[in-house]
């Protein structure tokens, strides 16, 4: 095993990244990536380097490691950065700006209010009369605040 080690050369560094990159084809979601990369990287250093075994292997380790480390910091940042932007699954969110038909007359408080399938509470700061079209202008917990558009 040691002489087979001691034999690697540049040509199976790049064969064996672009095996890892072909095997990243098949829908591995990234994993390969950067593992194939850097043992392309090991076998460009190892064209201009006469390194040992040993090194090549290390180096190879910790080429991957940085490598994927720091695409995992950039993918982390990134899905934060999208989740704190989108309003999947913030259903009170989604509610502003929706308009809907009073059933009643309303006074100056609360209220009940429908909006799809769903009944809510609701505010608003003025009487409206039975089937205005108000507007939800902002949510407070599961409160909506109303106002006639």
């Amino acid at each position: 095993m040691i002489e087979l080690l001691e034999q690697m050369n540049m040509w199976h560094w790049l064969a064996f990244g672009l095996g890892l990159l072909l095997l990243e084809l098949l829908g591995t979601a990234g994993y390969l990536l950067w593992v194939g990369l850097s043992a392309m990287i090991v076998g460009v250093c190892l064209s201009l380097l006469p390194i040992s075994w040993q090194l090549q292997w290390i180096a190879f380790a910790s080429f991957s490691l940085v490598a994927t480390w720091l695409w995992w910091r950039y993918q982390f940042n990134k899905d934060q950065q999208d989740d704190e932007s989108s309003l999947l699954n913030k259903r009170d969110l989604q509610m502003i700006g929706k308009t809907a038909r009073l059933e009643d007359a309303v006074q100056q408080g609360k209220c009940r209010i429908k909006i799809g399938d769903t009944t809510w509470t609701a505010e608003t700061e003025r009487d409206l009369e039975a089937n205005t079209l108000v507007k939800v202008v902002k949510v407070t917990g599961i409160v909506l605040t109303i106002e006639p558009v």
